[in-house]
């Protein structure tokens, strides 16, 4: 038994790791993209090429293409996660930078919790849940008010309430995924999610106009590398590990990437994308992770309630 749970574990560390300090990065790549493509634009290119590459992958390796219904739910899925949650993200970056919008992003956990209450039944709203959603929320307010003396612009609110709405949709697709019927293999599970979203990202950009300010010949080599790293790295590599760990962890211990990724994004884009480190960034930040940290300690020492099911986190691959 522990030879074969040795191999689990450090598939698991490094599923862990690639969602932790990959898509950390990935903030500032978009914001890079987007400051030569439309945000919309940019992110379809990324979920097609991606997806594609995947669902081709998995069809040459004698994977069977989801069914019907499958593709049905890779569908609804992709309304949650790529078009509202990318295409709010990708938009956003426009007016945020990478490091705040990746701070805003980091109130995932919480609305996982949420989602666990309302999808799963595997948690109860609790007082101290609704203490961990009250700091997060106090954090998001220090970035966007007008009114303290904390140096430095408040965020765009408009930026803000778009990032906000992308955590929500993303934390209710993290649970359905547990729910909705999906391809057993994860990488075709993966693919399908992501050709799903490419298509719809790609239908919202045509309806939106975003294709008359497109000139592929006007975009520098740095926005087209930044473009080749989110597809490659960001959605091929660290996609599939965040769906391999969500059918193995909970919603909630999958989503603990969510305070790695803000100091992540805050240092590179400190450091290479010249974005602001004042007081208002490092309270807001400190916050937002708080709240997270105490709600996954709080998640991690709770016993499961009598009749309340155990997540399921058998192999299944």
């Amino acid at each position: 038994m522990s030879t074969a749970s040795h191999p689990r574990a450090w598939k698991t560390l490094l599923a862990f790791a690639i969602i932790y300090l990959v898509w950390g990065s990935t903030f500032l790549a978009i914001r890079v993209g987007v400051r030569e493509v439309p945000p919309l634009v940019l992110a379809a290119m990324r979920f097609l090429v991606a997806g594609l590459v995947l669902y081709g992958w998995m069809l040459l390796r004698g994977e069977r293409s989801p069914s019907r219904r499958e593709w049905t739910s890779a569908s609804v899925l992709a309304v949650l996660i790529f078009v509202l949650d990318y295409g709010l993200l990708f938009w956003a970056e426009q007016r945020v930078p990478s490091g705040i919008a990746a701070v805003m992003m980091a109130t995932i956990p919480v609305f996982m919790s949420l989602s666990e209450i309302i999808f799963l039944r595997t948690q109860r709203l609790t007082i101290q849940l609704a203490v961990a959603l009250l700091i997060g929320i106090g954090g998001v307010a220090v970035l966007m008010s007008r009114s303290l003396n904390l140096g430095g612009a408040p965020i765009d609110r408009a930026g803000a309430s778009g990032l906000i709405i992308a955590a929500i949709s993303w934390s209710v697709a993290s649970s359905l995924t547990r729910k909705l019927p999906l391809p057993s293999s994860k990488v075709m599970s993966s693919g399908a999610q992501m050709l799903s979203g490419g298509v719809l990202l790609a239908i919202a950009a045509l309806a939106l106009g975003e294709f008359h300010d497109f000139h592929p010949r006007s975009v520098s080599p740095v926005a087209w590398l930044s473009l080749l790293y989110l597809i490659v790295a960001g959605s091929i590599i660290a996609f599939t590990a965040y769906v391999w760990l969500i059918h193995r962890e909970s919603p909630t211990r999958v989503g603990t990437y969510a305070y790695v990724n803000p100091v992540v994004a805050v240092l590179l884009g400190y450091f290479l994308g010249g974005e602001a480190l004042g007081l208002r960034t490092i309270l807001g930040t400190l916050l937002v992770l708080v709240s997270v940290i105490v709600l996954t300690v709080m998640r991690a020492e709770k016993k499961p309630a009598p009749g309340v099911p155990v997540e399921d986190t058998a192999d299944v691959a």
